[in-house]
């Protein structure tokens, strides 16, 4: 399926993960500005699930928060899989990099994924709670893995060496606080199917990122 700009864009606020916040930045990335019509721009790769898996989900994780004022949960159309954290990048290799990242993808099919645990990171004074997925027939790797070799074909990305881990950023720690565990207190939702693949700018602010889609292809389901 052809890929397609993405409509209507809205600001939202992951990496391997942006998301996550794990990964640190370089100096050189930390004194870019990744504004809007500046030369560099903050950018990664996403999967998504459909609309109604992701709403169902983020209803689950409003009832799994509830009450806890410790903890600041990812807007619900943020809920997604980092695949490929990119940096800051010129502006002007956006249309190369969606290109090279969502031709690579296309005639992949559509990841089924099973959410299987929450997961504080790091294990000792979280910084966020996130969403362990199983990767049914390894589906979600593959897209990342080809998107990864495109964009380091062009030499816009160095593949990690470590494995791939499929997982969505729930919610956060607020600045200065410590977190208790977040034990689910009803079933883990069920299956999601992601089919959509999106190239994001990311920009930041005091009150965290903005996600602002650029592209998006729409894999195959079934």
């Amino acid at each position: 399926m052809a890929t397609r700009s993405a409509i209507a864009p809205r600001p939202s606020a992951c990496t391997f993960c942006a998301g996550c916040s794990v990964a640190r930045n370089s100096p050189s990335e930390r004194r870019s500005s990744g504004r809007p019509g500046s030369p560099r721009v903050r950018l990664f790769l996403a999967l998504e699930p459909r609309e109604e898996d992701r709403a169902a989900l983020a209803e689950w994780r409003d009832r799994l928060v509830q009450g806890r004022d410790d903890l600041r949960p990812s807007a619900a159309e943020t809920l997604h899989l980092t695949l490929v954290f990119l940096g800051y990048q010129a502006e002007k290799d956006v249309p190369a990099i969606a290109q090279a990242a969502l031709g690579a993808v296309r005639e992949l099919p559509a990841a089924e994924l099973r959410p299987s645990a929450v997961m504080p990171l790091p294990r000792r004074g979280p910084r966020l709670f996130a969403l362990d997925l199983e990767d049914e027939d390894a589906r979600a790797a593959a897209i990342q893995s080809a998107a990864s070799e495109g964009l380091a074909e062009g030499r816009w990305y160095r593949p990690e060496r470590r494995e791939w881990w499929p997982h969505m950023t729930l919610a956060r720690v607020k600045r200065g606080r410590r977190a208790e565990p977040l034990d689910p207190a009803e079933p883990l939702p069920g299956p999601l199917l992601a089919p959509l693949v999106t190239l994001y700018r990311s920009t930041l602010r005091p009150q965290g990122a903005v996600y602002t889609p650029l592209e998006r292809v729409e894999l195959r389901c079934g």
